[in-house]
């Protein structure tokens, strides 16, 4: 892998566009239900759930019905770690997971002894994608002296091989603590995530080259203009978002950070720039509020995601009960690699518990 070497950040030059593409080209186009259609899988599903002592957890960027019937069977919606926290402490035999497969390994992780399925194994995460174990583990015997720190949107694998795992909302707290013990870190693998808790925490830090195809979608020039239709506005963004467009940020956060953001700020305009999926819950939880999507792309700019993960796209009622009629599509890690990638992450739980601070991830 070519890299390039800075002054305080090294950065290897991965080449993954091409790999995004291919995944790319292979999602399906949402599937149009009749409400007829639609209201029988969901009969079908509330009542395969309970016949089979299963639990369905929904991260909040998957389609609105998936969310609404996780809560409304007893399941849950939540983010990438609190998902696996609740898989871990229902009593449920089966836990589906709408989401990526990052999350059903996670859940996994965190419940060995229980099934995890998921709609669709192909529903992946570019960040995952263009992160391999191989090429990140070399990159870390590289630099042997550099204490590892890798995103929870990571494979198995990689976490297996790193010394803490971290949610969106507590890395800036881990770094800054390894920091304070005059600790170097290799940080993998979002780079616009990576260089905000550069920036802001003064970390001697190696970023991993690698970015979320919906948040490096925004763009600062079209929020300015945004702005200009509305002056009053707050604009909520997730840290995976470009350092132009967390500069004009009035709050710079995790999903669970930004939907509490919105219900306390006093502003009723709010520009979101993070997955449209989070806009159910949103309006759930402040509907007095106008919600608005931030732009995506400039004029001369092709939009890859438009606010949406496609690969979130991909779970949907069908794909979900053909899963867990024949429980089939199930996540399985090896338990030596899932024993190891439980030490970072029991880490930052320990860390989290310490400190008295809640852990309320991205993902």
């Amino acid at each position: 892998m070519s890299s390039k070497q800075t002054s305080d950040t090294y950065i290897p030059l991965a080449s993954d566009t091409e790999l995004v593409r291919r995944f790319l080209d292979r999602v399906d186009p949402p599937q149009t239900l009749s409400a007829a259609e639609e209201q029988d899988l969901l009969n079908r599903l509330k009542q395969t759930l309970q016949e089979k002592n299963a639990k369905l957890v929904a991260h909040y960027y998957v389609d609105s019905v998936l969310q609404d019937l996780a809560e409304a069977s007893g399941g849950f919606v939540g983010d990438s770690l609190e998902m696996a926290r609740f898989g871990h402490d229902c009593d449920a035999d089966i836990l589906v997971v709408a989401g990526v497969r990052f999350m059903g390994e996670s859940a996994k992780i965190l419940s060995p002894d229980k099934k995890v399925l998921m709609p669709t194994l192909e529903a992946t995460c570019s960040l995952d994608i263009a992160c391999p174990i191989e090429s990140f583990s070399a990159f870390c015997d590289e630099h042997a002296d550099r204490e590892v720190v890798v995103y929870a949107n990571t494979s198995a694998a990689v976490k297996a091989r790193s010394d803490w795992v971290v949610t969106s909302s507590i890395a800036l707290d881990v770094v800054e603590h390894l920091a304070e013990q005059g600790k170097k870190i290799l940080w993998a693998p979002d780079r616009h995530l990576g260089h905000y808790i550069q920036q802001t925490t003064g970390a001697d830090m190696l970023l991993w080259d690698a970015a979320c195809i919906v948040h490096e979608e925004f763009k600062a020039r079209g929020l300015i203009d945004m702005k200009k239709v509305y002056p009053e506005a707050a604009v909520l963004a997730h840290p995976e978002s470009p350092a132009s467009v967390l500069e004009i940020a009035d709050v710079v956060g995790s999903t669970t950070q930004i939907i509490k953001a919105a219900q306390s700020l006093p502003q009723m305009d709010i520009i979101v720039a993070t997955d449209q999926g989070i806009f159910h819950k949103l309006q759930q939880l402040a509907p007095q509020k106008n919600f608005i999507i931030a732009p995506t792309a400039g004029n001369d700019a092709t939009c890859r995601s438009c606010a949406n993960c496609p690969w979130m796209a991909m779970n949907s009622l069908q794909r979900m009960l053909m899963s867990l009629e024949a429980e089939n599509n199930e996540i399985e890690v090896d338990a030596q690699l899932a024993e190891k990638a439980m030490i970072p992450l029991q880490r930052m739980l320990n860390f989290a518990a310490e400190l008295n601070v809640k852990v309320e991830g991205k993902a």
